[in-house]
């Protein structure tokens, strides 16, 4: 019997992982491309990022192509990427758009009852039934909300550092790493510039790097503790479900995540980098070999 091959993407707003699954082996490749928003992208963008990214990496026909993104809300927000999918892969007859949330309660949880929440340049959360999400608390996106977030935590540090609140020495570090940066830079790359939830994210880095700074502890900690307290808490009976996360930031702090999950009486699941590999497992068992 021949091969099937399928396209699986996990999408946030600064990557996506692809995954070119193999239905008769269930072996897959990756391929890494530069995120996907259609909240910040139309069609007419993403088909270059695709052609450029992905499709030198994929042969043959694909039928069937699932895809899991940031600002993929509904069929109407999830539009330009749908059309962007069926331009590059005429040859696929099912193109699933859904939210990323959506696709990482599938990673996640798989066909079991949870909470999956999503910690990384951007937040969110869901309760997964097993089937379904059935009840999220909305996330207000970057500027709004995304607390504990790696844009959440960039901002955060940037404006402790404008505001002359980091310790001399993680000051005097600070200054080190981004020489000349200044109150109007930030404010232009804040309100001018493309992308500001990108631009502060990347300063999560100094974060991870300084991690074992009390101070840079506390700022996890309560950005952690925010991130529960706004959206795990609400869930109606949240202590009798396990709490799983995906995110760069949640794969990278998870000894602090799970600590002020401890702190609050919630149960730790699974915390993975990228849902990616739980979606695999998901789709595979209900295709047509």
């Amino acid at each position: 019997m021949a091969s099937k091959h399928i396209l699986i993407a996990d999408s946030g707003s600064t990557k996506t992982d692809w995954a070119l699954v193999d239905t008769r082996s269930g072996n897959y490749q990756t391929v890494q491309s530069a995120g996907i928003n259609p909240f910040y992208q139309t069609a007419e963008e993403i088909i270059p990022v695709l052609q450029s990214q992905v499709l030198p990496d994929v042969e043959g026909d694909i039928p069937e192509i699932h895809f899991y993104g940031a600002g993929c809300a509904d069929e109407k927000t999830g539009m330009p990427v749908t059309n962007a999918l069926k331009h590059c892969f005429p040859s696929a007859d099912v193109v699933e758009v859904a939210s990323d949330m959506l696709g990482a309660a599938r990673g996640l949880c798989g066909h079991a009852p949870g909470l999956a929440c999503i910690l990384g340049t951007g937040a969110n959360n869901a309760l997964f039934d097993g089937n379904r999400i059935t009840h999220s608390i909305g996330s207000l996106g970057f500027w709004l909300g995304d607390e504990g977030s790696g844009s959440y935590l960039g901002k955060t540090l940037v404006v402790h550092y404008l505001q002359n609140e980091l310790p001399e020495d993680l000051h005097e570090r600070f200054i080190s790493q981004y020489p000349g940066l200044d109150r109007l830079t930030v404010l232009d790359h804040a309100y001018k510039k493309p992308y500001p939830n990108r631009y502060f994210a990347a300063y999560s880095k100094f974060i991870a790097e300084h991690r074992d700074h009390s101070f840079i502890q506390a700022l996890l900690s309560n950005a952690f503790g925010l991130f529960v307290q706004k959206y795990v808490l609400k869930h109606a009976n949240a202590a009798g479900y396990p709490v799983h996360f995906t995110g760069s930031v949640a794969y990278y702090y998870q000894d602090v995540l799970q600590k002020v999950l401890q702190n609050h009486g919630l149960q730790m699941g699974r915390i993975l980098k990228s849902p990616l590999e739980g979606l695999v497992g998901y789709h595979l068992p209900d295709l047509k070999v």
